[in-house]
């Protein structure tokens, strides 16, 4: 992630081939620090293939909702660098890891949490972080390696994004609050620069 980048994960769950590019231009215009396209959307390999060609400086990009092996295996084929998965399945987190991607692992307890660092991920996001609350982050790392990073995903929008802020989130995965399947690029444009205001506006 570079350090110029907000910390948000945009995902362009629903998106296709054909319409991918244009959301993407604006998220890097946003200055979003990665992209993923969910594997329940439409030819979700295409997509990722075409943002990994499009961007290969920046922003990270990936695909979301990794449930098996195959789609590891395709994921890697894209030439993307980034896999997300909503639960921790230590096999597919492994398998991830062996093709050479990051591993944006989803956890929800404790428990989950370690369970995912113990096989291997990278980064974990903390699914749906508005069940758990803003202060979850803090109490958990207690207990983490501190080069663990944690995401909230799950209800972070710009209205309450001063609530996640400095309670040790790391960065921010944004869904619907940022896009639905069939929008227009201008209104991701519009929905990703309510998000970096909010992030500009909060106190340094």
């Amino acid at each position: 992630m570079s350090a110029s980048a907000n910390p948000f994960v945009a995902i362009l769950r629903g998106v296709t081939p054909d319409e991918v590019l244009a959301h993407a231009r604006v998220l890097v215009a946003a200055r979003f620090a990665a992209i993923e396209v969910p594997t329940n959307s439409p030819d979700w390999a295409e997509s990722v293939r075409r943002l990994a060609a499009e961007f290969p400086e920046g922003p990270e990009v990936g695909a979301g909702t990794v449930l098996r092996l195959e789609d590891v295996d395709a994921l890697a084929a894209t030439g993307a660098t980034l896999m997300v998965t909503p639960n921790t399945d230590a096999a597919i987190v492994r398998a991830a890891k062996a093709k050479g991607l990051r591993a944006l692992v989803g956890a929800m307890t404790p428990t989950e949490v370690l369970a995912a660092v113990a096989a291997g991920a990278d980064a974990v996001k903390i699914f749906p972080a508005s069940v758990v609350g803003a202060g979850f982050a803090r109490i958990v790392k207690a207990v983490l390696p501190r080069e663990v990073p944690l995401y909230a995903v799950g209800g972070v929008r710009p209205d309450n994004l001063a609530e996640y802020a400095g309670k040790g989130w790391a960065g921010f995965g944004l869904g619907g609050e940022l896009y639905r399947p069939g929008q227009p690029a201008s209104d991701t444009e519009a929905r990703a620069a309510a998000f970096q205001r909010a992030w500009d506006a909060l106190p340094r």
